[in-house]
């Protein structure tokens, strides 16, 4: 494949990758022409007249030159290094659906999985045996339960493993994780153990020399992968990385936006399943449109409040990732969150429910760190009545009251201004 890149002298120049480490986004020599005719309206109406007569002057040449150097290093700057290959820790559906998205652009994926067994079914028939196994996935996906297979080469980690089983996996691996490659991660929630984001468990397993960053918004895996358009952001310290990572996952219809502020996207991931599990609660209770959408607004009321106090922008809490992330998971029939609450309305208990599914609803464990959290790092009198939902939603997971009894509570707190910063 031909690469282009430009000197020292700012000329074009060219070199021939082999073909087993070449980008799929890498300019071709088609590109190249194609673009060097796209530069020739950088003539003048002579040079252009000029151009079409087939009769160019060596300063006509230059400035076509100019322009399509220009345009080119503006595009190298943001190709990732060769070759790409990308790991995906984590076999679930969120997992599956960010292979499937890379693998779509032919980006070369391993996602490191627990068991062999899992990998080779995936490998022979290019669908997962348990998670979303109706759907199939792009040939260029590779599957392994080895560690030192999957990261040895990699060129970008995602990581999308639970919260809560997250340390004990990168404890797991980290002596096989590339020094300084970078690593996204897709897992939203609060430890209960360290009562850390997943920001803290990171740099607490893989250290702080390498850069991290967070995607979140509005994204059922099953939606990825079946095509339908979605958007989410990608957060990080450094810009770099965030632009990077954009450029690398966007398509037509997986757009990627980027910001800085991390803490802000951390809040919103943890708080949005929090609120889908009272919002199940509320529908399990057959309670209609209007509390819902109550409830809904007065818990992304409580997600800005805590934003604001950890030093998160109001703005990434009103995006993607804050009141975006928090619509979907509440009002989708694809949610697990919403669904487990649903269920508590229903009158099933925690552990029934548990019980019963395979499947990871990370606001049951968030909503009970998040309290110890709040608890921890937000002084203040009363922080049950600046947190009413947060706190209620933990009190009936640990069976301290019903769904019901924690509807009635809220319906009867005492009369305030709507919003807790207009008395400032």
């Amino acid at each position: 494949m031909l690469i282009v890149t430009l000197s020292n002298n700012n000329c074009v120049s060219a070199f021939t990758l082999p073909n087993n480490r070449i980008n799929p986004a890498s300019p071709s020599q088609v590109d190249l022409e194609a673009s060097q005719f796209d530069h020739v309206s950088s003539l003048s109406s002579a040079g252009l007249s000029r151009y079409n007569a087939g009769v160019m002057t060596r300063r006509d040449s230059r400035r076509v030159s100019r322009s399509l150097s220009h345009s080119l290093a503006m595009k190298a700057s943001t190709l990732p290094s060769y070759p790409v290959r990308v790991t995906v820790m984590g076999g679930g559906n969120f997992g599956l659906a960010l292979a499937t998205v890379l693998g779509r652009k032919a980006i070369p994926t391993t996602i490191l999985v627990r068991s062999q067994e899992v990998a080779d079914s995936l490998n022979a028939n290019h669908r997962h045996p348990r998670y979303m196994s109706d759907l199939d996935l792009p040939t260029c996906i590779f599957a392994t339960a080895d560690p030192a297979t999957a990261l040895s080469d990699a060129t970008y980690i995602i990581h999308a493993v639970p919260v809560q089983f997250s340390r004990e996996f990168l404890m797991d691996v980290k002596d096989y994780v590339p020094t300084s490659v970078p690593v996204l991660s897709a897992s939203k929630g609060i430890e209960t153990s360290s009562l850390g984001f997943m920001a803290d468990i990171l740099k607490d397993c893989l250290g702080e020399d390498r850069s991290y960053a967070f995607l979140s918004g509005p994204s059922f895996a099953r939606e990825i992968c079946e095509g339908v358009a979605t958007a989410v952001v990608v957060a990080s310290d450094d810009m770099l990385l965030a632009d990077d990572l954009a450029d690398l996952m966007s398509s037509d219809n997986f757009r990627v936006f980027t910001s800085k502020d991390v803490m802000g996207i951390e809040i919103g991931g943890a708080v949005k399943n929090v609120i889908a599990l009272a919002a199940g609660m509320c529908e399990g209770l057959g309670l209609g449109t209007n509390a819902m959408s109550g409830l809904v607004t007065r818990g992304c009321g409580e997600m800005r409040r805590l934003g604001l106090t950890l030093g998160a922008r109001p703005s990434t809490i009103a995006g993607l990732s804050g009141v975006g992330d928090t619509f979907g998971t509440c009002f989708g029939p694809l949610s697990r969150n919403r669904r487990f609450g649903y269920r508590l309305g229903k009158g099933e208990t925690r552990q029934e429910i548990l019980d019963s599914t395979t499947e990871v609803a990370e606001g049951v464990d968030t909503s009970i760190a998040l309290v110890n959290f709040i608890k921890k790092n937000c002084k203040g009198y009363r922080l049950d009545l600046k947190y009413p939902i947060i706190f209620g939603v933990a009190n009936i997971l640990e069976g301290d009251q019903t769904p019901l009894e924690g509807l009635k509570g809220l319906m009867n707190m005492p009369m305030r201004m709507e919003n807790f910063d207009e008395r400032l």
